[in-house]
């Protein structure tokens, strides 16, 4: 069993408050990660999870018994860092099986737990190298290792891919959603990269100046952000926000009208997603611009369109185009992909 949950958990340091009342109930086998910005509170969360930090307020219950005073020890957790931390004068396999060597396992045992793990991990033929000898991947793959060799209560992963290049961590992300599935455990995973987020989560925590804002599904919280800054966080390019009017029941771009509005808040934002826009002829569409920038990515390609006082606006199109810098074109996208905010950038909904 892996249930965790979090009871309107606090953490002070001094005077400064870094987590502002978290209330988090995560599921025996879940795959929660934690997002957001820099200095957002993700890490320590986490960290006062495994008992690295402590808590100042409220309580973390795993599988309802309250853990909150107990060391890292007594919690049955496993945590993989950003750095490997493997030992360099060992071998794979030793660095694999030394916390049970130094909690008194018998040899036999230890073997065939390493053995079990290696397995998993297409480590076997690296049992006998030194870290030295390994890449990045690998050796992140041996820092899981250690800790599934441990069969832990739940998995806590703090940032673990963030030292490795593009196409590992493409790699890695790939071993951890199978690694997930192989083991069928709990896991918390900190990142700063959506991508990340999106492709490996049962469910995305977004927090923001040490508050959970939002806790969804990846397609939740893509669709339905619950406000400006999950919109414009969660999606790459971001959501194109837009100042809006409403009244009447339609809403207003730059004063002209544009299309129905069936809320009961007023607005003063539209979002709308870039793969959402479609170019076309001046006056055609919901507004006109010029064409600033064309970032071609083979698949896609990015157009920066300098709308003017509604700002620059990112559309997302299929493979290449024929538009170049300096063109003039309308951008038209459908009311039921759009998305209105209020004063306070709270998302309105029907």
């Amino acid at each position: 069993m892996g249930a965790i949950e979090l009871k309107a958990v606090e953490k002070w340091f001094g005077d400064a408050q870094v987590i502002k009342g978290v209330d988090l109930a995560i599921s025996d086998g879940e795959f929660i990660i934690f997002v957001g910005p820099s200095g957002c509170g993700k890490s320590t969360l986490l960290r006062m999870i495994a008992g690295l930090e402590e808590t100042s307020r409220g309580q973390i219950l795993l599988d309802d018994r309250d853990v909150t005073d107990q060391p890292p020890s007594k919690r049955g957790l496993a945590m993989v860092f950003q750095s490997y931390a493997l030992y360099p004068h060992m071998s794979v396999g030793e660095n694999m099986g030394f916390g049970l060597k130094t909690a008194g396992r018998p040899a036999a045992e230890i073997k065939a737990k390493v053995d079990e793990a290696a397995a998993i991990l297409k480590l076997e033929p690296y049992l006998d190298r030194r870290p030295r000898d390994l890449s990045g991947g690998q050796r992140q793959r041996v820092a899981i290792g250690r800790s599934i060799v441990r069969e832990p209560t739940a998995f806590l992963f703090d940032e673990p891919l963030s030292n490795l290049d593009a196409a590992l961590r493409v790699e890695m992300r790939y071993e951890i959603a199978k690694l997930h599935q192989t083991l069928d455990a709990t896991m918390i995973y900190v990142t700063h990269d959506q991508v990340e987020a999106m492709t490996l989560a049962d469910r995305i925590v977004v927090l923001e100046d040490g508050r959970v804002v939002q806790v969804g599904t990846p397609r939740e919280l893509y669709n339905h952000p619950g406000n400006l800054f999950v919109a414009q966080f969660i999606g790459s390019p971001k959501m194109n926000i837009l100042p809006c009017q409403t009244e009447s029941g339609t809403y207003h771009l730059n004063d002209q009208p544009k299309g129905s509005y069936a809320h009961d808040r007023p607005a003063t934002h539209l979002g709308i997603r870039p793969e959402a826009i479609t170019p076309c002829a001046v006056g055609q569409g919901q507004c006109d611009g010029v064409l600033d920038v064309s970032e071609y990515l083979g698949a896609d390609t990015y157009l920066i369109v300098d709308c003017g006082a509604l700002g620059k606006i990112t559309v997302r199109i299929a493979g290449d185009t024929d538009l170049r810098p300096g063109a003039e074109l309308g951008l038209t996208f459908p009311e039921s992909l759009t998305h209105f905010f209020d004063a306070g950038g709270l998302a309105v909904t029907a």
